[in-house]
């Protein structure tokens, strides 16, 4: 893939090198090696950008900025729903796993905890200890 500048800044680079002074040419290098990354800097974001399609349509005919502005200003404008209270269910669920942690970090403390012990495996037997125990 051949860019026709690189072929201006090749031959420059001949025509410097044939008049035999090698800091013009090193200086030259550097140049053009540096107007070569700025002008890649810079191109290759717009080519990126000149290469993408275009993007779909949201929600009907609204474009994606419109339909923003819209639910962000129906969820100003409208009330929070209220939160759901637990169920009794989720309550006592709730009880037991603060009770079991309470435990399980009071037995951690103390060491007295099986050897391999895992909260998971705790938390199922004191759960169900508890619910029994409730019943």
């Amino acid at each position: 893939m051949a860019c026709p500048w690189l072929a201006a800044i090749r031959s420059s680079f001949q025509r410097i090198n044939l008049k035999g002074s090698t800091m013009l040419a090193k200086t030259g290098v550097r140049v053009f090696y540096l107007l070569g990354l700025t002008a890649g800097i810079f191109a290759i974001p717009s080519i990126g950008n000149a290469q993408e399609g275009p993007k779909p349509a949201a929600q009907g005919a609204q474009s994606a900025p419109a339909a923003k502005t819209l639910s962000t200003a129906a969820s100003v404008t409208s009330p929070a729903k209220p939160r759901k209270e637990p169920t009794a269910g989720q309550v006592a669920a709730r009880e037991r796993r603060v009770k079991c942690g309470a435990e399980w970090r009071a037995a951690k403390e103390k060491g007295a905890l099986e050897e391999g012990a895992t909260w998971p495996k705790y938390w199922s037997a004191c759960n169900k200890r508890l619910k029994e125990e409730g019943a």
